[in-house]
């Protein structure tokens, strides 16, 4: 028997809004601002959320006891905070964020995936794109009854720092960057303190909000590719995305991921290379600095 075809990783508002409230298939909100922002996704969640959705908070998921943002759990605990959310084995899972720009529902997508969770997608355009179609919304909180879900790490979607700089001499692995085109040239400064400016040297660098659209939905594969073509990667040789703190590497994953090309995360991405004295740096278009 043929294996059957793969869950698609991006589905639109039409297939959510007709889908709503079906048994098994569940809506995640997994909003997520810098700092900067001015924003607070809780209370955002709490104000006006796709009627359903359960709130997944990036922080409260992510391991503890790292001074590292946004690292992995363990499976375990990545597990009992999902069933803890009500969301099972057996569930079709949609994330969503209201950044308009993909910024972290990539990152709950890619977490499922990684703790070999398939059947679960990001909503193209997220929450924005949905009231903007005058769909509707609730307040409040969502609260399901607890369910058993399984977590198993794929280790082949994750990169640490000791695979990193053994890619510095092998380079047999692409590195593209995330991050603006500022930060990644070190002509802007870091948003977390105490990081050097620059980027690992020999990466790419493909701002993640430059692949949507205006309204927050993805381009075509087609596109895509093409993007990823200009900012010199080679599709067809291994590629490992990075960013400030493993989050809108994600964005890249996924989208590389449309377009039929696998990519792994590096975890603790600039927070860690940045800070850590030990590894070499470059700014620029590729002068090394230390």
């Amino acid at each position: 028997m043929a294996n059957p075809p793969e869950f698609p990783a991006l589905v639109s508002s039409e297939w959510l809004a007709a889908r709503l409230g079906d048994p098994g298939v569940r809506v995640v909100d997994a909003s997520l601002y810098l700092p900067s922002a001015g924003r607070d996704a809780g209370a955002e969640y709490r104000a006006g959320h796709i009627p359903g959705a359960v709130r997944f908070d990036l922080d409260a998921v992510s391991a503890p006891g790292t001074a590292l943002p946004h690292m992995l759990p363990d499976p375990a605990a990545f597990a009992t905070a999902m069933g803890a959310l009500g969301l099972a084995d057996g569930d079709i899972i949609v994330v969503y964020d209201g950044s308009g720009t993909n910024l972290s529902a990539p990152r709950a997508w890619w977490m499922f995936r990684t703790f070999g969770h398939a059947r679960v997608a990001v909503l193209d355009g997220g929450l924005g794109k949905w009231r903007a179609e005058g769909r509707p919304v609730e307040r409040g909180e969502t609260h399901l009854p607890p369910a058993t879900f399984s977590a198993r790490l794929d280790r082949t979607r994750v990169r640490d720092i000791a695979a990193m700089v053994a890619n510095l001499a092998t380079g047999r692995e692409q590195v593209v960057d995330a991050r603006s085109a500022g930060r990644f040239a070190g002509t802007d400064p870091e948003p977390r303190a105490g990081l050097r400016p620059g980027h690992i040297p020999g990466s790419r660098n493909l701002p993640f909000h430059t692949l949507v659209r205006p309204d927050g939905t993805l381009p075509d594969i087609a596109e895509l590719r093409a993007r990823f073509a200009a900012a010199g990667l080679d599709l067809g040789a291994p590629i490992i995305a990075t960013c400030g703190s493993g989050v809108t590497a994600c964005t890249l994953v996924h989208a590389l991921h449309l377009a039929g090309v696998p990519a792994a995360v590096y975890d603790g991405s600039w927070t860690e290379w940045g800070g850590c004295s030990d590894v070499p740096v470059e700014r620029g278009t590729g002068e090394r600095v230390s």
